[in-house]
């Protein structure tokens, strides 16, 4: 494809953020890599899941190859302003489902259910054993 030395925000990049149309940001160049989610080795998810954002950290974590990189310049269609990246990111946790105490006790229940009459057997079954 090859750049003509354009410079893209982040928010013109992030946009491209589809199977159809798939735009990462590695080392401060854009690149459009929507030719090559179906080859990618790790699949299409891995690509799509750092668009958006810098994906350099991403990138340089996997370890890829020489030839991996020397791809890259196929895909380059610009720069990145880098004025509209984050220096610093805030790490959010994924959202987690409330403990919820009602069930500890319905749990709690559900065992004693069970425990007692095992409970009761045991100890029938040791004084008849003893009995005799």
């Amino acid at each position: 494809m090859g750049g003509d030395g354009k410079v893209y925000t982040l928010s013109q990049v992030s946009v491209h953020n589809t199977s159809t149309d798939c735009w990462l940001i590695i080392e401060g160049k854009v690149y459009d890599v929507t030719k090559f989610l179906e080859e990618h080795p790790g699949g299409d998810d891995v690509l799509l899941s750092v668009t958006a954002k810098d994906a350099t950290d991403d990138f340089e974590d996997i370890g890829h190859s020489s030839t991996a990189k020397a791809m890259l310049a196929e895909f380059y269609i610009g720069d990145i302003d880098s004025a509209t990246i984050s220096k610093t990111t805030t790490y959010t946790p994924p959202k987690q489902p409330h403990y919820n105490q009602d069930k500890t006790r319905d749990f709690i229940i559900k065992m004693l259910q069970f425990l007692v009459p095992v409970i009761f057997l045991c100890v029938a079954a040791g004084i008849r054993f003893y009995a005799k």
